[in-house]
């Protein structure tokens, strides 16, 4: 997925002027976290989003001011401002966007954190909000820095707790001392995080998994498909939406290192090709591991599983029949069922809708 970092560094490249809007503060409910941007340029086009909506037409409206030679801005939207109604901010929270203009000296560090995203590797960008130098960028990538925030003490703290940010995989807003210690409210510096993409590996080449892939690409997914018969695994309808493997599947799972992040799909319908598979996926870090099949097939699989040794705990990892009950029957359909499953169980929901359940509908970001 391209980033507003990426597109930024390509309309500076074109030589033209670019605002940013950044996302800083989020207080209740609100569609995303700080680090959310959008960008606007002197041609109007706009690219990103930090509301899904609801201030960026006032945030366009900020943005042209800024390009007329206004300094930077951090304006501020709530629920309780006449403001927020005209402009249609009604989820309830309250959010805080820097308006700032980029300036062509934060290219490099753009244009660094836009070629560690390209090249799948994961990078940090932090951008100052307060201060003389509100705006000025640090691109910490990892194998080392790229531009300056202003300050040599603030820099180097902001690359420690950065890498920090990226283990963890979140952006945050930090406040510094005047100088750059940690100590300090005086400065406040806005880290986005931009992780590797995760993986999907999905084994078994067949209409499913196509659908699946070409949904999951859109949530950020690096995504193979491995079939180990050929004949199967054959056809640009895979070649278009993943890479392709022709491999046994726990083969394939040995030369793999899964994180919590990732994903693996077993589609075969063939127990000799499903079992191995899930056997591999379960002793692997995976954060989640589904199959499809019927009810009947699922309680035949788990008994097979238990034969192999596999206990009750990490047959409680195992997601199957896999997908939420969406009454889903097309591949598409089962796509969106199955994505629907991995996003809540990465970030702990049960699924339901909505109008069924009570709290924020948006969780507050963890602390560090």
């Amino acid at each position: 997925m391209t980033t507003t970092a990426e597109v930024a560094s390509g309309w500076l490249a074109g030589g033209r002027r670019v605002v940013a809007a950044t996302l800083v503060e989020r207080i209740g409910s609100a569609p995303f976290d700080p680090g959310a941007e959008m960008m606007v340029d002197d041609r109007g086009r706009v690219e990103g989003t930090v509301t899904g909506g609801c201030v960026e037409s006032a945030l366009v409206a900020e943005a042209e001011a800024v390009l007329g030679g206004a300094g930077p801005r951090l304006v501020r939207y709530g629920v309780s401002d006449e403001q927020a109604f005209e402009v249609g901010l009604m989820c309830g929270g309250t959010v805080a966007v820097l308006v700032h203009e980029i300036r062509p000296a934060d290219r490099p560090a753009l244009a660094a954190v836009a070629a560690a995203r390209a090249g799948g590797e994961p990078a940090a960008l932090a951008t100052l909000l307060s201060g003389e130098g509100a705006g000025a960028k640090l691109g910490i990538l990892a194998a080392g820095t790229v531009g300056s925030l202003g300050i040599e003490l603030l820099d180097h703290n902001v690359e420690r707790e950065s890498r920090g940010f990226l283990e963890e995989g979140v952006s945050r807003v930090r406040s510094y001392g005047v100088g750059g210690e940690v100590m300090g409210d005086e400065l406040d510096v806005c880290i986005q995080v931009f992780q590797s993409r995760p993986e999907m590996v999905i084994y078994g080449a067949i209409d499913y998994s196509a659908a699946l892939a070409r949904l999951a690409a859109e949530l950020g997914y690096r995504i193979t498909i491995c079939d180990a018969r050929p004949a199967f695994a054959a056809g640009a309808r895979f070649e278009d939406v993943a890479d392709v493997v022709v491999d046994w599947p726990d083969r394939d799972l040995a030369g793999r290192e899964l994180g919590t992040r990732d994903a693996v799909l077993v589609f075969t319908h063939d127990p000799k090709f499903d079992e191995p598979a899930l056997l591999a996926a379960l002793r692997s870090d995976a954060g989640y591991i589904g199959a499809l099949g019927s009810r009947r097939t699922q309680a035949e699989r788990v008994e097979r599983l238990r034969a192999a040794g596999v206990g009750e705990e990490e047959l409680e990892r195992l997601h199957a029949p896999c997908g939420l009950d969406l009454g889903a029957r097309t591949p598409e359909e089962t796509a969106v069922s199955i994505l629907a499953e991995i996003v809540a169980a990465r970030t702990g929901h049960g699924g339901a809708r909505l109008t069924e359940t009570s709290g924020p509908i948006h969780a507050e970001p963890r602390e560090p």
